[in-house]
């Protein structure tokens, strides 16, 4: 481990010795590409940094153990349990950091939730997953944007898309992809019976235009009045934007900016997004990659989560992880899931690794 993690404190000095080179801050690319570098050795250096410093204190300690002053004796022993509990603190996390990143960890994310199977119930259930993130987004300082907005007669969404902006946004919603599941009693349910129905989720994270070149006459742009409940006109011009990337077939609205200028530059966004996660997932069929340390495959169809009403539980089918505390999630507490399931698949990472 300490080859690797030198080699790292190496490569930082490099980095910092670079980044004061006129030929590089005159270079914005590479300037920035360093930049982005420096920051995500940064605290890996940090805490080696911290490592090392602790090391020596203990070695220092168990001298003094031996030294002719009972109460330095006394002293040293108190101080170096406390020293070597530390120790064993700091190589965990330097375990952790050394564990293969998620180069997308960082992005920010492109949402969609659709309404699937349940009808009406189904509709609602997603607008309650909607405000569900949005309450989740709220505690953590970050911003939502809605995209494009589908409402259903009965309440909720048919389809919501919108953008998630902020610190690491991808590393703590990336495991929300899938079939999300409610059992409750329905508000149209004479009877008081339980009913199933599901929501889809899909995160992706957003391409940056050096990842996905997108060949504009490769799409053709549409643009029609923005609609709101039910289909009403709630605009008198023609601003919403629909995006058709005629090779693959893939559709992008928007409908929900100021203007159709706002609109295309975010259906463009999204369609970046979504044709960099197409050809993703072609890549790695055609090289047959193991994506064992992953949790879950992120596809649509995959049931990854039950919320129970009845009996105030959510259940994570993936790591086989429940919670009492349904009202509490549904109110954006989701930290408890999420830390979970980030503690399940750094532990999987760190097995293919050792």
């Amino acid at each position: 481990m300490k080859d690797r993690l030198d080699a790292i404190k190496n490569r930082y000095k490099t980095i910092n010795d670079q980044l004061s080179d006129p030929e590089v801050t005159s270079d914005i690319n590479k300037l920035r590409e360093l930049s982005k570098e420096h920051s995500e050795l940064e605290e890996t250096v940090k805490t080696y940094n911290a490592f090392l410093d602790i090391e020596q204190q203990i070695a220092e300690l168990k001298e003094m153990r031996f030294d002719d002053d009972p109460e330095i004796q006394e002293m040293a022993e108190s101080e170096l349990q406390t020293a070597q509990e530390e120790h064993a603190r700091l190589e965990e996390k330097l375990q952790r950091l050394l564990v293969p990143k998620d180069p997308n960890d960082e992005k920010n994310v492109i949402v969609e939730i659709r309404g699937a199977a349940g009808g009406n119930e189904a509709n609602i259930f997603a607008g309650d997953l909607y405000r569900m993130y949005q309450r989740y987004v709220e505690k953590h300082g970050w911003t939502i944007s809605v995209i494009n907005a589908i409402e259903s007669d009965a309440g909720g969404y048919s389809q919501i898309e919108f953008t998630i902006k902020g610190k690491r946004v991808y590393s703590h919603l990336k495991y929300e992809s899938g079939a999300h599941r409610v059992q409750r009693v329905p508000q149209t349910e004479s009877q008081g019976r339980v009913h199933t129905s599901t929501a889809t989720v899909v995160v992706l994270p957003e391409a940056e235009d050096v990842e996905m070149e997108l060949d504009m006459n490769d799409l053709r742009i549409d643009t029609f009045r923005s609609s709101g409940k039910g289909g009403q006109s709630v605009n008198t011009t023609d601003s919403a934007v629909r995006l058709t990337h005629e090779p693959t077939g893939l559709v992008v609205s928007c409908q929900d900016g100021k203007s159709q200028h706002e609109n295309k530059a975010t259906a463009l966004r999204v369609m970046r997004a979504r044709l960099h996660d197409l050809y993703e997932q072609k890549r790695r069929e055609e090289e047959g990659e193991a994506r064992r340390s992953k949790i879950g495959t992120g596809e649509r169809s995959e049931k990854v989560r039950t919320y129970n009403y009845p009996q105030n539980r959510v259940t994570d089918h993936r790591i086989n992880f429940t919670i009492q505390q349904l009202d509490r999630v549904m109110e954006g507490k989701l930290d408890p899931i999420v830390e979970a399931l980030i503690d399940e698949e750094y532990k999987r990472k760190l097995n293919e690794t050792v």
